[in-house]
């Protein structure tokens, strides 16, 4: 029986928003992979030792900035203005307008980034509490994060460069540059790491190399946009583009908690994990890695190319397509999050084996991660589901929405942290962090029904029935087909390879023909 009452629209749009996502898709797909021959390299250079945890701590600081005024509230405050000054102002006043944006962010990284150098052991002492009672690992993270805290600085402009293409059609550029950063850090491991004291500092460098290349590159897709800012500050400037630049920041300023609520659990989890034995905080770094893969590929990606065309709808006065892309795009959440959560959890063991398990990366270190990594995995669908939700606050203006959502799970997460690390050590933190995001994405679909901008289409539960179903075929047929985990330890390295690639392609194909068996019409569903 073939799928009723789908989502119906041009095919047109639908095939612009299919190759949208494809493209930064693809080019996401090839960062994770490269970024996975990264990890690979430092599990066998540092494993989970004590310079391990000193990098990932030292790295995450600025990371985390990073996505709070990057990625994460920038775009959302970014994208919907530049849509609008695209549609109803001038050439030269939407430049202007980027222009005077791209000034006032720069002198703001400038002195973040400035005071962050200089308070980098007040910062590694308040995150990373823990470290102070080993004196070496607290001075080799604080030495690390001085190097690595500039990044935030280039990657918050390469933010900017990205939310201007996204908000002009180009996907695949943006998408690509995180494969500069990955390219760096293995560079620094094969060749800095020769050249300094330790590890931690050379993979440090590789950071802040990382950064100036990443910034460098967007320049010429830029100018092929005519896109290319000259930043100018214009604080005197008061009306037109200075008016809609200031709009930006005061709807940033909210976005910056209600779009990053994910990071800053992780940095709570940094900050508890730092207490426990050595080593935990790097489990958490390898398992949210491998869980961040299908969110990358797909949910990021979706949330990239769905925010710009929300936009677009929402300056239009489009409802009805507002609410049709939101259900495309939740529809789309389900059928990629749903089997690549039960796939990671039935193959945790044998992935982390076939990735990691060398040099100074141990069995143990491979079960620690396994249990995180399965904890972490539950929450999939629900953080691809906020990257969908989100957006549609965002593309409104609506920033200060998602900001009490995110309170509400940011202590969610940290009763759930204080709550479960005690039984459950480090896997509580991580199992902390999935319940915290289904919070958040039940609470904005909640808010969304209610004040109807969402309307969901027919046929939701058929649907659901059956990609459940097929995922739950699909992750019995893998846990009888994948061996014992000390089997998987005793195999060659080119054994667990092709096991593994076996398991997933055979994953893939056992889902796809239980849809169609199942009578799920995808060519229906990409119509929308």
């Amino acid at each position: 029986m073939a799928e009723k009452n789908l989502p119906q629209q041009s095919a047109g749009g639908t095939k612009a928003l299919l190759k949208s996502t494809a493209a930064a898709g693809s080019m996401t797909t090839l960062s994770r992979i490269t970024g996975l021959v990264r990890d690979i390299m430092l599990a066998q250079l540092v494993g989970s030792t004590l310079v391990a945890d000193a990098f990932f701590v030292a790295f995450r600081i600025p990371n985390f900035f990073r996505r709070i005024f990057g990625e994460g509230a920038f775009s959302a405050a970014f994208v919907p203005v530049y849509t609008d000054q695209r549609i109803n102002a001038s050439a030269k006043e939407t430049q202007r307008f980027v222009d005077l944006v791209t000034g006032r962010l720069g002198l703001i990284l400038l002195l973040i980034t400035f005071v962050g150098v200089l308070a980098s052991p007040i910062l590694v002492t308040i995150l990373a509490p823990g470290f102070k009672v080993d004196p070496e690992k607290y001075q080799i993270t604080v030495d690390s994060l001085r190097i690595t805290f500039p990044y935030l600085l280039f990657i918050c402009l390469v933010a900017l460069s990205a939310a201007i293409l996204n908000t002009c059609g180009q996907f695949a550029a943006p998408a690509a540059t995180p494969i500069l950063l990955n390219l760096s850090l293995i560079a620094s491991a094969l060749w800095i790491t020769g050249m300094v004291d330790n590890a931690a500092i050379a993979l440090s460098i590789g950071v802040f190399i990382a950064g100036v290349l990443q910034l460098l590159f967007q320049i010429p897709f830029l100018a092929r946009e005519k896109a290319l800012p000259r930043p100018k500050i214009g604080f005197k400037e008061k009306s037109g583009p200075a008016n809609q630049a200031g709009e930006v920041y005061r709807l940033m300023i909210p976005a910056i908690f209600g779009s990053s609520v994910a990071q800053v659990n992780l940095i709570i989890n940094t900050f508890i994990a730092s207490f426990l034995v050595t080593g935990s905080v790097s489990w958490l770094y390898y398992s949210d890695r491998l869980m961040e893969f299908p969110l990358g590929v797909f949910g990021v990606a979706l949330g990239t190319v769905i925010l710009p065309r929300l936009s677009k709808e929402h300056t239009n006065v489009q409802s009805q397509e507002f609410s049709r892309l939101l259900d495309w795009g939740l529809r789309w959440c389900c059928l990629v999050s749903l089997p690549a959560t039960v796939g990671l959890i039935v193959l945790a063991e044998p992935i982390l084996t076939t990735l990691f398990f060398h040099g100074a990366f141990t069995a143990h270190d491979v079960s620690m991660s396994a249990a995180a990594l399965i904890a972490f995995a539950t929450g999939l669908i629900a953080l691809v589901a906020v990257k969908v939700l989100s957006p549609g606050f965002f593309a409104r203006k609506d920033t200060r929405t998602p900001v009490r959502v995110g309170v509400i799970s940011l202590v969610v997460n940290a009763v759930l942290c204080i709550a479960l690390v005690f039984p459950l050590k480090h896997v509580g933190l991580a199992l902390a962090t999935s319940v915290a995001a289904f919070v958040n994405a039940g609470l904005l679909l909640y808010l969304l029904l209610k004040d109807g901008t969402y309307r969901p289409l027919d046929g939701w539960i058929l649907f659901l029935l059956r990609v459940v179903g097929a995922s739950a075929i699909m992750g019995g047929v893998l846990r009888w087909w994948a061996a014992d985990n000390s089997l998987w330890l005793a195999y060659s390295l080119m054994e667990r390879v092709s096991q593994l690639a076996l398991l997933i392609v055979a994953g893939i194909v056992i889902f796809c023909l239980c849809i169609l068996l199942f009578g799920l019409n995808l060519r229906q569903l990409m119509k929308r």
